[in-house]
Parts: C-alpha cells; structure tokens; sequence
C-alpha cells in the first residue's frame, strides 16, 4: 500500500532501544516517516522519506528504506501498489 504523509507507530524492537519515543505520532513534516510511504506486502519494511536526511545510509531504522522527500515523492508517483522490490543487503 502506499500513503502521503503516513502516521507513525514505532515498532516494539525500537522502543527498546528509545523509550523516549512517542507510541504515534499523526502524519506531517515532523514525522519521521516523511512526505510518503510504501509498505512492502508481507512485510513491516517500508519505503518512506525521512525528516533527517542527514541520517539516510546510517544504522538508525528498523530494517526501513528511508530516502529524501523530495526522492520518495518522486518514486511514490511513478511505481504502482504491487511492484516487485528487491532488497540487496
């Protein structure tokens, strides 16, 4: 599925890690899945933006693929709800 400005409930694993997070936050530019989500079926990754581009290529997900906004936006508008992914490494 895809959403524009998805909410966000952290997973459990993460909030072992930071129980300082919020349990949801509603969707909107603080939200740190970012302008657009896609949820890979089958799964709990996704495909999202990211409110801190400066963290894009670091270990700080829980398994997500996190872009730029303006990157995800882009993607969001061109791919289709079931179009395969292939996640390498």
């Amino acid at each position: 599925m895809k959403r524009e400005w998805p909410s966000w409930t952290p997973p459990s694993k993460m909030l072992r890690r930071r129980p300082d997070l919020p349990r949801f936050l509603p969707g909107g530019p603080d939200n740190p899945l970012g302008a657009r989500a896609m949820y890979i079926g089958g799964t709990f990754l996704r495909i999202h933006g990211s409110n801190e581009p400066q963290t894009i290529g670091q270990a700080v997900s829980s398994g997500c693929i996190r872009k730029t906004n303006e990157d995800v936006m882009d993607l969001y508008d061109r791919v289709k709800v079931g179009t395969r992914v292939i996640v390498l490494r």
